[in-house]
């Protein structure tokens, strides 16, 4: 798939997932979000830049601990949910803008800190959107990547079945992985964390657009999963009350760019 397919396949699910994406995630995992807060660092007099915002929960969550936020996304349907949930929230001190996250359109050094959530595994270029956010980053300022990280092991039926339920996933990285896309940009790493985020299948797939007869190829492979108990597809699998559950690695990675 190039690069013009990719983001064509990124604008068609996650149009369609924008309302759903929001009521998924807007009153869950609060402790992620307090998680980044604090790996990110921020002050009150920080400019807070995230990327791949989506419907805005990251943005507005970081608003009432820095000077102003900036969320970007390539689709403009997650932009106008962020309108709203900013609007929902009463917060003044944010702005939006609708651009590509390897392509970011601001001036170097312009924000003290640059956040990310579960954006990293649709990438087909990382590397490149990881020295974009060095780029817009002030010197001395810190950049956090929040995304899914299976074990190595488990990492090529980890995006076997992600890709069967959202195409336009790429590759969720390991955490080793991870920590050398920062080294290879000049980022030296001040803080790793690590979350647990745990759903029910049958939210996950009734919130994705997965192509017909993949949810069903799905629910196969986590009973499979579930029957042999290797958990060889990464999120820990079990069936607790008929329903089956799963529970996403992620893994927070800050970095300090030099001064």
């Amino acid at each position: 798939m190039n690069l013009m397919q990719h983001d064509a396949e990124i604008l068609d699910q996650f149009t369609r997932q924008a309302e759903p994406f929001l009521r998924r995630h807007e009153n869950s995992h609060e402790d992620l979000l307090r998680l980044m807060v604090e790996c990110a660092e921020v002050r009150r007099e920080d400019s807070v830049l995230d990327i791949a915002c989506g419907p805005g929960i990251v943005s507005c969550f970081f608003a009432p601990y820095a000077s102003h936020v900036t969320g970007l996304d390539i689709v403009p349907a997650m932009l106008e949910q962020a309108k709203r949930l900013q609007t929902e929230k009463g917060l003044a001190n944010l702005d939006w803008a609708l651009g590509e996250s390897t392509v970011l359109p601001f001036a170097d050094n312009s924000f003290d800190r640059i956040v990310t959530r579960f954006s990293f595994h649709h990438y087909l270029e990382p590397q490149a959107a990881i020295v974009e956010m060095v780029r817009v980053c002030k010197p001395g300022g810190i950049v956090v990547i929040a995304d899914v990280s299976p074990r190595p092991d488990a990492q090529e039926h980890f995006n076997h079945w992600e890709v069967l339920r959202d195409p336009s996933h790429t590759r969720g990285l390991t955490e080793a992985e991870m920590r050398v896309l920062g080294e290879r940009a000049g980022l030296h790493l001040t803080r790793q964390a690590y979350f647990h985020m745990q759903i029910n299948l049958e939210d996950l797939l009734g919130s994705s657009f997965p192509k017909p007869g993949n949810a069903d190829k799905i629910r196969a492979l986590f009973e499979e999963d579930i029957r042999k108990g290797t958990d060889a597809l990464g999120v820990s699998a079990s069936r607790e009350k008929g329903q089956v559950k799963l529970t996403y690695p992620i893994a927070i990675m800050a970095w300090r760019k030099s001064a």
